[in-house]
């Protein structure tokens, strides 16, 4: 066994964007040496802009490399050579690669870990079983029979990774946790004349903004004080316009407009409950919904709707509402509104939730253990600060 630092190399366009890094810092936190390789530049198409790879942690050894079809998740590739200097240069224990399973770079970091003779692990999002090629069944398998462990960000995602063949062990966790220095109540929070009702996200059909209008002509209808704010934008923003003044709401609505990440925070603390009312469409279904965690961190009830993964990332039902139902939402924000008690449980429900169960230490501490089972080594006393906890390991077909 040895007894030098745990070494792991994350592999991932995902953390080209610094605020995306917390989770590797919180993993150097504890005494493991952490490597990142990582596009120069990226092109995020659904915003619409170019990023440039950002650097803000001096406890992450970063490896920039060039990148192919930069923007597609499924056909982007690194450079050959960037991958084998980043692997030669690191000497990591362990690779972890997040990217699907089906995807160029997953077949690409496959062959190098075989050739160097290196545990990979992967990561992806996948919730809905689509039709592959034959040769992007043909990656699937290769990458199968090379990885140790295989992580899905959602339930239905780890059932997709079995149902496909995989025989090693699936893991579900969030790519991500959040920072809960970041994303933390307000010290001295204002109450509000209204009750203020938050949604953040892009404005969309697949987001359920329409559902959530209807919801407030029903509150409205029953004499409720409210306010509803919506914090982003998109293409079908004129549609909603449309729809809430055809309701007789839009007054009861303020349309903040896209927040940049670091505005987020102070937004959400000023509401006192977040939605996320999204709905399942022939292509897409929620995967995880990151904001969900990030209202939890805020320290407010958080709302969601049947969608994907919603139900269980809240993990109770009287804050879930079937997708599209107006009249369900309705009654649980009346409760809220309503019931102090209730909506002071469910509060600090969010408060414990996320930080047992999604914080960047949480899911560093989960990833930690997975890489020393897979490592055989049993006391990372000798590799990690003695502080670093030690959460039994949970696997995927343990539940």
């Amino acid at each position: 066994m040895s007894n030098s630092p745990l070494r792991v190399l994350f592999v991932s366009h995902t953390y080209i964007v610094g605020v995306n890094q917390g989770k590797l810092d919180a993993v150097a936190a504890t005494g493991a040496e952490v490597g990142l390789l990582v596009p120069k530049r990226w092109n995020a198409t659904q915003w619409n802009k170019y990023h440039e790879l950002e650097q803000p942690y001096d406890r992450i050894k970063y490896y920039p490399a060039q990148m192919y079809f930069t923007g597609r998740a499924g056909l982007c590739t690194y450079s050959p050579l960037g991958v084998w200097k980043a692997i030669i240069d690191f000497r990591p224990d362990i690779i972890q690669v997040e990217q699907e399973v089906f995807s160029l770079a997953a077949l690409e970091l496959s062959f190098f870990a075989r050739l160097f003779n290196k545990p990979v692990v992967f990561f992806g999002w996948e919730n809905m079983d689509r039709q592959l090629s034959t040769f992007r069944r043909w990656i699937r398998k290769y990458v199968f029979d090379t990885a140790k462990l295989n992580i899905a960000g959602n339930c239905e995602g780890g059932e997709l990774v079995k149902k496909w063949g995989y025989p090693g062990p699936v893991e579900v966790m969030p790519q991500m946790g959040v920072d809960t220095e970041f994303f933390t109540p307000p010290e001295n929070k204002q109450a509000n004349s209204e009750f203020s009702i938050g949604f953040v996200g892009r404005l969309s059909h697949q987001k359920g903004i329409d559902t959530l209008i209807a919801a407030a002509k029903i509150l409205h209808q029953q004499n409720y004080r409210f306010r509803i704010i919506l914090c982003g934008s998109g293409s079908d923003e004129p549609k909603f316009r449309e729809e809430a003044r055809k309701l007789g709401v839009d007054e009861l609505i303020t349309w903040r407009g896209g927040v940049s990440h670091h505005e987020v925070p102070r937004e959400m603390q000023k509401l006192d409950v977040l939605v996320l009312p999204s709905r399942t469409v022939e292509t897409w279904k929620e995967q995880f919904g990151h904001v969900i965690i990030e209202g939890m961190a805020i320290g407010i009830p958080v709302v969601g709707s049947t969608c994907g993964e919603i139900p269980n990332v809240i993990g109770r039902s009287d804050l879930v509402f079937t997708e599209g139902n107006a009249p369900e939402l309705a009654a649980i924000l009346a409760r809220l509104i309503s019931d102090n008690a209730f909506y002071s449980e469910t509060a600090q429900y969010s408060l414990d939730r996320v930080h047992q169960h999604y914080s960047h230490d949480r899911i560093a501490q989960r990833l930690i253990d997975w890489w020393c089972h897979i490592l055989d080594r049993k006391d990372k006393s000798v590799y990690l600060n003695s502080s670093a906890s030690s959460p039994e390991i949970a696997s995927f077909n343990s539940k």
